[in-house]
């Protein structure tokens, strides 16, 4: 049954081309195959339509989830800081740490205790760490009163 069907589709569909040839000689026009249709071009002026609408808000939206991203990332950092800031603080209401500190930043000594200060060691804080000469490998407060004599005599 179904061999036999396909022969006379091939067959009318011989005949429909045929008979729509001979309307098209008898009238004079040429077959419109291959133009644009009035529906083709109206499909593709929407579709281009679109396409330039959904740009700038596609790229808005493609930028905003970039900012989002990187605030997120910014957000995370700050967090880092300030538990690294809440350790630090720990550290500093300690008072052991704090006299600990003040011995080894300050040259401080308790009370009954002797300090020496030995020439040529090394310095430890900003100055000695930063400018490696003589006034950087002595105590702070030697470099504060050499300052203050200094600004006293006029040099």
């Amino acid at each position: 049954m179904g061999a036999d069907r396909f022969p006379t589709a091939v067959r009318l569909k011989a005949l429909g081309q045929q008979a729509q040839a001979r309307v098209y000689r008898a009238t004079g026009r040429a077959p419109r195959r291959g133009r644009l249709t009035g529906r083709a071009a109206l499909l593709a002026l929407t579709v281009c339509a679109l396409v330039v609408a959904l740009a700038y808000p596609t790229r808005q939206y493609i930028a905003q989830r970039s900012q989002i991203a990187q605030q997120r990332k910014q957000a995370q950092q700050a967090k880092l800081r300030v538990e690294q800031l809440k350790e630090q603080q720990a550290r500093w209401s300690d008072p052991e740490y704090v006299k600990v500190q003040a011995r080894q930043q300050l040259h401080y000594v308790m009370p009954g205790e002797t300090g020496y200060v030995m020439p040529g060691g090394q310095g430890s804080g900003a100055s000695g760490a930063a400018s490696g000469s003589a006034a950087g490998n002595r105590p702070w407060y030697e470099n504060l009163w050499d300052g203050v004599d200094s600004a006293d005599s006029g040099h």
